[in-house]
């Protein structure tokens, strides 16, 4: 993702102290970065997007027919909501080291109060916020720059959105069966 003013500026916090609600900050001199609030925005829209794609999950017939571009117009089955909680907890995994893992796993995929789970692992009150505010800023980071296909924004991943610079390539002899055929008319 290719950050800048534009692309921050819905995800930042207006009350955040560091970019004051532009989403970008200044690193150094002249030199910008995404705020850590627009990191965070980003990983709670992934987390609210993974609860509904959970609830869904338990409801019978969520296999889709999708298109797939190309000048085939080919079709594919597809269960979006299980691939995007594979990617929701396997992107988690990579990230995140095994007792930031531990936390993310007690505290968003087993759904524990934030009192429960600082007392299960003997931090008070402020050092488990701290801990959940550097999970959801490395997360929310992992989630937008994850490449080829980011999780975030949410309507690229569940819709077909047409990207620039980016082309499936055919084998040419599909290619060819593929191309529409005009008949040739001769006029007598």
């Amino acid at each position: 993702m290719e950050w800048n003013r534009s692309n921050t500026i819905g995800l930042a916090s207006e009350s955040c102290c560091y970019c004051k609600g532009d989403g970008m900050r200044a690193v150094y001199e002249d030199k910008q970065a995404p705020c850590n609030c627009v990191f965070r925005a980003a990983f709670r829209a992934c987390y609210d997007r993974f609860r509904e794609a959970v609830i869904a999950g338990e409801q019978p017939g969520n296999m889709g027919w999708e298109i797939i571009g190309g000048p085939g117009g080919r079709r594919m089955y597809s269960r979006r909501h299980e691939e995007y909680s594979a990617d929701f907890t396997l992107i988690a995994r990579r990230t995140l080291d095994d007792s930031d893992y531990r936390i993310f796993r007690i505290y968003y995929l087993l759904g524990a109060d934030w009192r429960m789970a600082a007392k299960y692992f003997g931090m008070d009150r402020g050092s488990f916020w701290h801990a959940i505010y550097r999970i959801e800023q490395r997360l929310g980071r992992a989630y937008c720059e994850t490449e080829p296909y980011p999780l975030f924004p949410l309507d690229e991943y569940f819709g077909w959105t047409v990207r620039k610079g980016v082309s499936i390539a055919l084998h040419p002899v599909k290619e060819r069966k593929n191309k529409l055929k005009v008949p040739y008319r001769l006029s007598a």
